[in-house]
């Protein structure tokens, strides 16, 4: 692999987990077909797929944690933008209140599926910023639910990179994969009692913007 190459796929990379800890707060951000790019531009690199994973979790963890710190100390920014999404301010209002009456398992599950629903991640943060006896519990949560979704988007590019010969191939076909995915998964969850929390989330979420 030239040099050339090698830097465009480094840079890739870089953005893709730039994104994934940047959706938390932009929840419009392509992580998600960025981290699957990057995944074909480095399928001929050994150890690729593994250490991009372990990069992309860790940044979708850090990114809960920055925003859940921030909502926790009542930061200014996030109150000027939930006063102009009344519909965001309400979803997170109805989430606590729903979360408040959860078992440590169901709101484990809840966490866990979250991060499948579009928007679904920052709505939650939002809301356990504001449940402080649950967020030592919640951060615990977010490590394997960030775990699991790395681990499935850069399966889903692996698979494709080795199914198709073509990139442009590849990624349209893994992202057509990963929105019919995230559409299943919100459909379950409105039919389930135990993931209705989640249901609360399936609704669009305006980005969290610093001022």
């Amino acid at each position: 692999m030239g040099s050339a190459t090698v830097l465009t796929s480094s840079w890739f990379c870089v953005l893709a987990v730039l994104a994934v800890l940047g959706d938390a707060f932009l929840p419009f951000l392509p992580s998600g077909t960025l981290v699957v790019l990057a995944v074909l531009k480095t399928k001929e690199t050994a150890d690729a797929p593994f250490l991009l994973g372990l990069a992309v979790a860790c940044a979708s963890f850090l990114g809960d944690v920055l925003l859940l710190s921030l909502a926790r100390r009542g930061a200014p920014f996030l109150r000027r933008r939930l006063a102009r999404s009344p519909k965001t301010a309400a979803s997170v209002r109805r989430v606590q209140r729903a979360l408040e009456n959860r078992t440590n398992r169901a709101a484990a599950t809840v966490v866990i599926v979250a991060r499948f629903v579009p928007g679904g991640r920052t709505v939650l943060d939002l809301a356990m910023g504001h449940l402080p006896e649950r967020s030592r519990r919640f951060l615990h949560w977010s490590a394997v639910s960030a775990a699991v979704w790395a681990g499935y988007i850069v399966t889903l590019g692996w698979l494709n990179s080795h199914w198709f010969n073509t990139t442009w191939l590849s990624l349209a076909v893994s992202c057509a994969a990963a929105t019919a995915i995230s559409a299943a998964v919100a459909r379950l969850v409105r039919r389930s009692r135990q993931l209705s929390v989640v249901a609360q989330l399936d609704e669009p979420v305006e980005a969290v913007e610093a001022a």
